[in-house]
């Protein structure tokens, strides 16, 4: 165990850091992503930029940080809001959407005059009776829309489940009724009085962020459509009065947070993000009965069979498997030799041990940089020119053959037990929302009409399970990696060598698709961040791109792929499918998708679920 506790602390304890005194692994030369928490793909931040206004250490916005990294994912690709941003939305489906909205906006300013009861301050009093002016005159907004469209606005159209559970929510909160609690009768200090006023601001804040992100995210589309059916819609959210108001509460929620203790806080923080998953449901919520594109696994039913195909390395991880088995070697022979017991392993020091994997790495560095540089043609293709890709990937993996059989030969790979490998395999931090996703998959896919297959350069297949195996989510993966050799329960330093290439992967990627018995078509999905994921990601039906290689975007390009954000990927592919046009995702198609967290695949995916 004790070999384990150092592992421990050389392990990242944060998603997005990396340990410096993990030794450089010569295939971790790709950057960890770092993934935005407030920006879908590459979206615009113009809600990060916006929140920034408001004082830096906020609990506004800390609140919105915190949940942003899903909820404003999941928001944003139900296919309510897709359709709508596509302008492809039927209008019977925005008419009833503006009904059940009129509702909420009907409990939200009435919580607007609960809270302006409770605040103790003439200012605060003043900013709440203008910020529910603002819901008054949006009700107005509407109304007039309703009549527009040939509906009488004061016909009651009873509320859905989903809005009674959100303005119940935040009724119950205005009246002091925290975590399912009673109300007080009686608040008879102004102290008491605030903080319920700061709940309740707490339980609103996130709906005016949302609405302000979602408007100027869609922004972008209405220039692509001057008659967009929505646009007065996406304007009123867009707009910088609107943007003022979100601004506006989020200064009163700071404000009146600021003689909280360190619980309340943590009370608001659970409001704020219940309120967000609450604005998801009502989202989600809304009957949108046409062809759609997201979820995926909607758009396959039981049209498609759908096969989802992923990396490990830098996709699923946040540190490269191989720096974690060097360091499980070198901490190895380091427990070898303070036991005293004769080593078979051909090393002398384990300060010689790390030198000899520093050495490794520099080399794979250097010669991978030169090796890319080599393949690239001259000149940047105008379309995908995949013959030739394929040809330069051929030179890479050569590269990467020559590569695994300098560090086999080295010896570095030899004396590892089995069980730390295992342990070292439980310690392995997943991307933000990669382990949600995996385990929700696990979790619904007797209900789901797909298959999903690990792809990996890894060396060791056991780190891969141990490491899924841990969080839950091991059941039903498929791995297909390099595994160990093995004398006992230690690693003799061979590999059993299946793929080391980006050619092994694409070999393996089809081997499957041809394998697998169904009956209805296939639909496939992959998702990488590298060179080596190249082949696949362009093979199949839909590729993912997860992080921010450089060397990714620099070969991709230079042989004409197109890199673009998923979301409006999606609006576009939602477009044609509105046109009823057919074969919307294509292999071979120059185009890949890139996102900014393993929540908007999620979304995409599998939907809204937060169960």
């Amino acid at each position: 165990m004790l070999l384990l506790r150092r592992l421990r602390l050389r392990l990242p304890c944060r998603p997005n850091s990396t340990a410096s005194s993990i030794p450089p692994s010569p295939w971790s030369t790709r950057p960890v992503p770092k993934h935005s928490s407030a920006s879908l793909g590459r979206m615009s931040t113009s809600s990060s930029a916006a929140a920034a206004v408001v004082a830096e250490g906020s609990a506004a916005r800390r609140f919105w940080i915190a949940a942003s990294s899903r909820e404003a994912a999941f928001a944003a690709y139900t296919p309510f809001l897709l359709s709508l941003a596509a302008g492809a939305l039927r209008l019977d489906s925005f008419r009833q959407y503006i009904a059940q909205d009129a509702h909420f906006l009907h409990a939200f300013a009435r919580a607007y005059e609960m809270a302006e009861e409770c605040a103790d301050d003439d200012d605060d009093k003043a900013t709440i009776t203008a910020l529910r002016k603002a819901i008054l005159r949006e009700l107005n907004l509407h109304a007039s829309v309703l009549q527009e469209w040939g509906v009488d606005p004061t016909k009651e159209i009873p509320p859905s489940p989903a809005t009674t559970k959100y303005t119940d929510f935040l009724l119950a909160t205005a009246t002091g009724k925290v975590d399912g609690g009673k109300a007080s009768d009686k608040m008879v200090t102004p102290f008491e009085k605030t903080k319920i006023a700061a709940y309740t601001v707490g339980a609103m804040t996130p709906c005016m962020r949302l609405y302000a992100y979602l408007g100027k995210e869609l922004t972008s589309f209405l220039k692509q459509d001057e008659n967009h059916p929505y646009k007065k819609w996406i304007e009123t959210y867009a707009s910088s009065g609107f943007e003022d108001n979100a601004l506006q509460i989020e200064e009163l929620l700071d404000k009146l947070s600021v003689s909280l203790t360190g619980e309340e806080l943590e009370i608001i923080g659970k409001l704020y993000q219940q309120a967000m998953r609450l604005e998801v449901e009502f989202f989600s919520a809304q009957l949108v009965d046409q062809h759609i594109v997201t979820p995926l696994s909607r758009y396959c039913d039981t049209k498609y069979n759908l096969l989802i195909f992923c990396d490990f390395d830098l996709t699923c991880t946040v540190v490269d498997s191989s720096a974690v088995l060097a360091e499980i070697a070198i901490l190895s022979y380091q427990k070898s030799s303070q036991g005293g017991a004769d080593s078979s392993l051909d090393r002398t020091k384990s300060a010689n041990l790390r030198h000899l994997w520093n050495m490794l790495s520099n080399q794979y560095t250097e010669d991978y940089e030169k090796c890319i540089a080599s393949l690239l043609p001259p000149e940047e293709a105008r379309s995908l020119d995949y013959d030739q890709l394929y040809k330069g990937l051929e030179v890479l993996s050569e590269f990467e053959k020559l590569a695994n059989s300098r560090v086999v030969d080295s010896g570095v790979l030899r004396g590892m037990n089995l069980d730390d490998i295992r342990k070292a395999g439980e310690l392995l931090i997943l991307q933000d929302g990669c382990k949600s996703f995996f385990q929700k998959i696990d979790k619904t896919r007797d209900n789901l009409n797909l298959d999903v297959h690990i792809l990996s350069y890894c060396w060791c297949a056991d780190l891969i399970r141990s490491a899924f195996l841990s969080v839950g989510c091991l059941g039903g993966l498929n791995i297909h990696s390099n595994e160990f050799a093995f004398e006992g329960s230690i690693s003799t330093g061979h590999i059993n060598r299946q793929m080391e290439s980006p050619l092994d992967k694409v070999e393996k990627f089809k081997s499957i698709k041809s394998g697998t018995d169904s009956t209805a078509p296939l639909l496939s999905v992959y998702i990488g961040d590298s060179v080596g994921d190249l082949i696949c990601l362009l093979e199949a039906d839909i590729g993912i791109v997860v992080g921010s290689s450089t060397s990714l975007r620099r070969v991709g390009k230079q042989f004409g792929v197109s890199f673009v954000p998923l979301f409006p990927g999606l609006v576009e592919k939602q477009k044609q499918i509105a046109k009823e046009e057919s074969s919307i995702f294509n292999a071979r198609s120059g185009i890949l998708y890139t996102v900014s967290s393993w929540s908007e695949i999620q979304a995409f995916i599998l939907g809204y679920d937060f169960s």
